[in-house]
């Protein structure tokens, strides 16, 4: 009785490198968006990321203003610094500089391009 080697598989072993390397890439990237929220001024716009419930307490609780809202993200400003460190500390589950994330600034539509 013998035993039959499988196969060797090269594309598997190389999908696999090519999966673990675009997670790594997308988890240092969401890594650093992360991170420059905590350095980003007073007054920007943050995106909280999660339930509404959940973001809407966090952002009541964070003494932020509340902008725009939609089942998954909701946008809020505050003007006093450490706005993300107490949006975290209020129970938000992930917040990302609006600007950047989305290009959502949660100022008013200009009535020019409504328009359009």
């Amino acid at each position: 009785m013998t035993i039959e080697d499988k196969p060797f598989r090269p594309w598997l072993r190389r999908s696999g490198r090519i999966a673990g390397a675009i997670a790594l890439v997308a988890c240092g990237w969401l890594a650093i968006v992360v991170g420059l929220t905590f350095v980003s001024g007073p007054g920007k716009s943050m995106a909280i990321v999660g339930p509404p419930e959940m973001a809407l307490a966090a952002i009541v609780k964070a003494n932020g203003r509340i902008l725009a809202s939609n089942a998954y993200v909701t946008i809020a400003r505050s003007d006093d610094a450490g706005f993300v460190a107490r949006l975290y500390a209020a129970g938000a589950l992930l917040v990302l500089d609006a600007e950047q994330a989305g290009g959502c600034s949660g100022l008013p539509p200009n009535r020019f391009t409504a328009a359009l």
